[in-house]
């Protein structure tokens, strides 16, 4: 089917699960409830997904409190009481962050449940996301390797053997989700785009990794109106992908000041296309997304284009981000219709 919908991974969690509205949020269960809870969480993300006419679902990353740290909280040698201030993303905001103590190893499996629970209750495609290794480096302190790039490496080793299971576990899309990209270019070309390719490595599914200028927070709203008239950034990292063996990468586009002749820059490669702004709660109509994709298509082939969220909507209110999903589901339907397709 042309025009296939995603989001590019995460989705409000219920207020019952989690405090909402937050990027960090605190959970409201613990032990067994908790536990719970997040199966009952991702069941109805899925089925919110299914309702609103998405193709391509998520387990809408319910069990996790933050995309990094939800991968991180299986790994040996991370200390999570010994916190710290850091500045991430090039010092655009300050977290608070686990520490890498000691040489790096999983202690077993970190998402088969999630997976394997969404796996069990849709027919649909399943996309499952990972952070990317630069950005996990980029999102915790180090006190034991010293080097960014070692570390970047150390993690993707550990990234693509929890990617290899996933796909055993019936997943069909594994993302990795490399916002740091659009912030450390030279890296990217040096050793990100290698170890995003070692995080990927052997696996026969399809690969993506997804881009953005960040969520919705007030700190990314700000930083983007410091970056002018035109956001050129994609322009660097595009060319470097195009020539990896990832399959398909997301960007952001809706409401955005990226130029859209740099989708050129992927030729052959999937688009997941931001057609819907998260850092508003302005919902788009349908009209909007179906323009919108129509607009995409002076540079993209029809069938590389799949209409897809900006970015992660955890920080949203639920109610938004539901009626967002319903007109990404309701504008490709239009858009479908137009072509005739």
């Amino acid at each position: 089917m042309m025009f296939e919908t995603s989001i590019a991974g995460s989705l409000p969690k219920p207020s019952w699960l989690a405090e909402p509205n937050r990027l960090w949020p605190a959970w409201k269960l613990a032990g067994d409830e908790l536990a719970a809870a997040k199966r009952d969480a991702t069941l109805l993300a899925i089925k919110l997904q299914e309702d609103c006419g998405i193709d391509i679902v998520t387990d809408g990353e319910q069990s996790r409190q933050h995309f990094v740290h939800g991968f991180l909280e299986n790994i040996e040698g991370i200390d999570f009481d010994r916190r710290i201030e850091i500045g991430i993303r090039a010092d655009r905001y300050k977290a608070m962050v686990p520490t890498v103590t000691g040489p790096l190893r999983l202690r077993g499996r970190v998402h088969a449940a999630e997976a394997r629970l969404a796996r069990a209750h849709t027919t649909r495609k399943l996309k499952f996301t990972l952070p990317g290794p630069m950005t996990i480096v980029d999102t915790i302190a180090d006190t034991h390797y010293g080097d960014r790039a070692t570390l970047a490496m150390a993690f993707a080793e550990l990234l693509n053997q929890e990617a290899r299971a996933l796909e055993a576990d019936g997943i069909d899309i594994i993302q990795f989700d490399e916002p740091a990209f659009n912030v450390y270019m030279d890296a990217v070309r040096e050793w990100g785009v290698a170890a995003l390719e070692g995080a990927a490595e052997g696996l026969s599914c399809t690969t993506a990794v997804h881009i953005c200028y960040g969520y919705g927070i007030q700190a990314n709203i700000d930083w983007k109106g410091t970056l002018g008239g035109e956001w050129r950034q994609y322009e660097q990292t595009f060319p470097v992908l195009a020539d990896s063996r990832i399959d398909q990468v997301s960007l952001e586009c809706r409401n955005s000041h990226v130029p859209m002749a740099l989708m050129e820059l992927l030729p052959g490669k999937d688009l997941l296309v931001g057609v819907i702004d998260v850092a508003t709660d302005r919902v788009e109509t349908a009209e909007e997304v179906a323009d919108l994709i129509a607009q995409v298509l002076a540079f993209v082939p029809a069938e590389r284009v799949f209409p897809c969220t900006n970015c992660g909507m955890a920080p949203m209110r639920r109610g938004v981000a539901e009626a967002k999903l319903a007109a990404l589901g309701a504008g490709a339907d239009l858009a479908r219709e137009r072509l005739g397709a």
